[in-house]
């Protein structure tokens, strides 16, 4: 697929990085309480998408909405007991919850084909509700996480990106008639981090290292991953790295509000070794298009992190590795995030 001309690929990207302004600002307004800032919980919008590179191909766009409750609010027993059923989830510490909801879309490499060939990665998206549980013990955090959802038609990722296009005035797709076909889905994440696992002043700022291991399991994904996050900046927060769209590097959702103004730069691999992907696999139990994935797939990502008391903005740019055996080229994509306390 050809690269557009840069006039228009400003243009656009200007667009995307609008709309996705507007939607933060709709779901996050900046009225936090100034008294008790993250008495009440944790409002996140995450915005990944292809568009800020050029491109247009394979993973193009994912969109999540997080909400996790103020310290104050109790965990659901329910929840609870779901959490001790992970052997290895600690039973000591402080059960945090939080809900979120989110869609991610796939298309081939050429999205004004009607008829992609059949060696290239098909269309599909995926429309799912999430309940997320963790626990942190000293510079340890363990998050457990339940996934419900649609794959196919149902999912509402061929009107969406319709939609995205026609806003930003981009190639409308044409393909969307060969999409995996609607299957309901679930997957169970796991992943622990160790937060300033090496931490040190450098140059009048902190630094510090932040690994993590975690696995997935279900129709949807299943993989096990590890990873290592290098941080650089000013009054580091209690967080683990800015909120991604799974499968991606280790992030969380809340974090420690900062008396003024933090900054940190960061960078960041993993590796994955995929056991299934509905998304390259094919529907689960009818027949629909594939190709033949990649066993290995790995991350590098870098980008920044913004703190101004309650309120966070992260930006990601993510260098992922070919993920199915016909890929020409490594997929590039950006990733954007706020967050605010209230």
């Amino acid at each position: 697929m050809m690269k557009m001309p840069a006039n228009k690929w400003l243009l656009r990207t200007a667009r995307v990085l609008a709309l996705g302004a507007i939607v933060g600002a709709i779901t996050c307004p900046l009225t936090a309480s100034a008294s008790e800032p993250g008495k009440y919980g944790t409002l996140s919008f995450v915005l990944e998408n292809d568009l800020f590179y050029g491109n247009d191909r394979h993973y193009t766009n994912g969109v999540r909405l997080v909400w996790v409750p103020g310290p104050d609010t109790s965990t659901p027993e329910w929840a609870i007991k779901l959490a001790r059923l992970v052997p290895w989830f600690p039973e000591q510490g402080e059960i945090r919850h939080g809900y979120a909801f989110g869609q991610s879309m796939f298309v081939p490499s050429d999205i004004t084909v009607a008829n992609p060939p059949l060696d290239d990665r098909p269309y599909a998206g995926w429309l799912y509700g999430s309940i997320g549980l963790g626990v942190e013990l000293g510079e340890q955090l363990d998050q457990f996480s339940v996934s419900l959802g649609i794959v196919g038609p149902s999912s509402l990722a061929e009107q969406t990106q319709k939609f995205i296009h026609d806003v930003v005035g981009a190639d409308e797709p044409q393909g969307w008639d060969s999409q995996l076909g609607d299957e309901l889905g679930i997957n169970l994440t796991y992943q622990r981090s160790w937060r300033r696992f090496a931490t040190t002043t450098f140059l009048g700022n902190q630094l510090d290292l932040t690994p993590h291991v975690g696995a997935a399991l279900g129709n949807m994904f299943t993989y096990v991953n590890a990873g290592v996050t290098l941080r650089y900046g000013k009054q580091l927060p209690s967080d683990y790295g800015p909120p991604r769209i799974q499968p991606g590097l280790s992030g969380s959702a809340d974090f420690a509000p900062v008396s003024d103004f933090g900054w940190y730069l960061f960078a960041g691999v993993e590796g994955r070794a995929v056991a299934h992907n509905i998304f390259l696999d094919g529907n689960t139990f009818h027949d629909s298009r594939s190709v033949d994935k990649k066993p290995l797939v790995g991350d590098l990502q870098f980008g920044f992190v913004l703190d101004w008391s309650d309120i966070r903005f992260s930006y990601t740019h993510v260098l992922r590795s070919r993920e199915f055996q016909t890929q020409e080229n490594d997929d590039n994509f950006g990733a954007f995030s706020v967050s605010v306390k209230f």
